[in-house]
């Protein structure tokens, strides 16, 4: 029990900074830094942590890409259910993220590309010729304010002035 109770402290912790040592984590935990090595050690080898992302305000950058998110609605294969799908889905490098979803549509397809264009021949061209698709909603994000629990930019102000 307490060693998995370490475990999931450990897990929220650096879900919010993984930049943090083995040292520091160790403080925080009231563990040493060597127990701490190994907790990871362990945690990546069960494949519970996936990885390690930074985090990037690409729009302070000049780099230029669009997103967008694409809602699909497919019919489930016999015997495979969704997951055939999906795994088509998910093996193209323009897919950020995927999820199944409840409610209208059931799948859930992030994608980024260079241009608007391109997103669209992606979404007609890759995703609308797969079995099972049928049919698909494309919407872009015109601007990202928080993700993953990040605030990007800073936040808009109110430039009407105060009416009282």
């Amino acid at each position: 029990m307490e060693k998995t109770k370490n475990a999931g402290e450990l897990l929220a912790i650096l879900e919010n900074n993984s930049k943090l040592t083995p040292e520091a984590l160790g403080l925080m935990l009231d563990r040493d830094a060597g127990e701490v090595r190994g907790m990871i050690a362990d945690l990546e080898a069960n494949g519970v942590i996936l990885g390690y992302k930074t985090m990037i305000d690409w729009d302070k950058t000049d780099r230029e890409y669009v997103s967008a998110l694409i809602e699909l609605k497919i019919s489930p294969q016999e015997g495979k259910g969704y997951e055939h799908v999906a795994q088509k889905i998910y093996e193209y490098p323009e897919v950020e993220s995927l999820y199944l979803m409840s409610g209208a549509f059931d799948l859930a397809v992030m994608i980024e590309g260079k241009t608007m264009r391109e997103v669209a021949f992606f979404a007609a061209e890759k995703l609308a010729t797969i079995d099972g698709v049928l049919s698909m909603s494309t919407h872009f994000v015109l601007r990202k304010y928080k993700d993953k629990g990040i605030v990007f930019g800073s936040a808009p102000t109110d430039e009407r002035g105060n009416m009282n």
